[in-house]
């Protein structure tokens, strides 16, 4: 419960049915404190990205049917400002500042969710070198809430989320990067976490100026790895290598990439790709340019697309092909964490949730 005022309406930006204009409501309702099944909190927003999946699910181009009506929206940060009676052992509570990510609840067991983290922290030194769990949470369920897909998101003033998958955000990190880190930074932290790569590795990043792109730079290089930013123009090429970006690739100018990947390899090939452009050439090249052994990680999702692996250069190569899938809790953790100790800088900029609709 809650002894905090809380309005009956708000304002949400709606989409009605798939493929329907976002409409921006001034009416929306808010769930009453009292209304909070056991598990659930309420909060009220501080501030909330906006990602390319939000228009896959506003459009309904995936192969997965999104709710409607549905408000999008998952990757906000707020304050708890009621909890649902009957909630047992809430780790958080009225007042703390939390953040809401694509995963909103899963019905993995607390004992497999302890176990997952428990497994992680025994590699913590290495975070990136943890070996891929079958047991993680965030893979083995099949019927979990997703925030602005199957329940309503962050586009909104007020929003229904669980205690036990809620982020808690270190004191004194900006809300606004905390959001943005929430998906991207834990989408591409855990691809790079789960990439089979060693510090001193080489590690691909096409689509490096953008914005999970700029991400993954930094949180390679708190892994260690070397990095060959992928992209193109002069600002985006200023920006990855003043992120730490060694090696930099402009794909317009470049008249042959796997070739210029080999030569600054010495000749083998990068370690890992972790391909986040929602284009399907980006993974094609990918399987050209890694080295014997190495991995690509499958996490930008180009609709309807497919992916063509040469099969013959795949096994001959003993190639490594990955799907990551955004992360769980205790990613969603790991990857703050190291943003608000400083080691990952997060670009972005603010608008009005009435330009959702342009």
């Amino acid at each position: 419960m809650s002894s905090i005022e809380i309005p009956k309406t708000q304002r949400a930006a709606v989409v009605a049915s798939s493929g329907a204009p976002i409409e921006v409501r001034e009416d929306h309702p808010v769930t009453a404190a009292e209304d909070l099944a056991p598990g659930e909190c309420l909060i009220k927003l501080i501030c909330t990205g906006v990602c390319h999946t939000d228009l896959h699910a506003a459009l309904g181009d995936w192969p997965l049917a999104a709710k409607t009506p549905l408000v999008g929206g998952h990757e906000g940060v707020g304050i708890v400002v009621a909890i649902g009676q009957n909630t047992s052992r809430s780790p958080v509570k009225v007042g703390d500042r939390v953040g809401i990510k694509w995963l909103a609840d899963s019905a993995a067991d607390v004992s497999t969710a302890n176990s997952a983290v428990k497994a992680s922290n025994k590699v913590l030194l290495h975070p990136y070198s943890t070996p891929y769990h079958s047991h993680d949470p965030l893979i083995v369920c099949l019927d979990a809430k997703l925030s602005g897909f199957n329940v309503d998101g962050t586009f909104q003033q007020y929003v229904v989320s669980f205690v036990n998958h809620v982020t808690p955000i270190p004191e004194g990190f900006d809300s606004f990067a905390a959001a943005s880190i929430l998906c991207a930074g834990v989408t591409v932290y855990r691809a790079i976490k789960h990439s089979q790569t060693n510090p001193g590795d080489w590690i691909v990043l096409p689509g490096a100026g953008g914005g999970l792109g700029h991400l993954a730079i930094q949180y390679a290089r708190v892994a260690g790895l070397r990095v060959i930013a992928i992209d193109t123009g002069a600002d985006k090429k200023k920006l990855c290598l003043e992120l730490g970006a060694e090696k930099w690739i402009d794909f317009k100018e470049c008249p042959d990439i796997v070739a210029e990947i080999r030569s600054i390899t010495d000749g083998y090939g990068a370690h890992s790709a972790v391909v986040t452009t929602a284009s399907s050439s980006g993974y094609h090249q990918a399987i050209e340019y890694l080295r014997g052994g190495g991995t690509l990680m499958v996490v930008g999702l180009p609709g309807h697309a497919s992916l063509d692996a040469p099969i013959f250069f795949t096994v001959f190569k003993s190639i490594s092909i990955l799907g990551s899938y955004v992360g769980n809790r205790q990613d969603a953790k790991e990857a703050i964490d190291i943003a608000a100790r400083g080691q990952v800088i997060c670009y972005y900029a603010l608008k009005p949730l009435s330009e959702l609709q342009k």
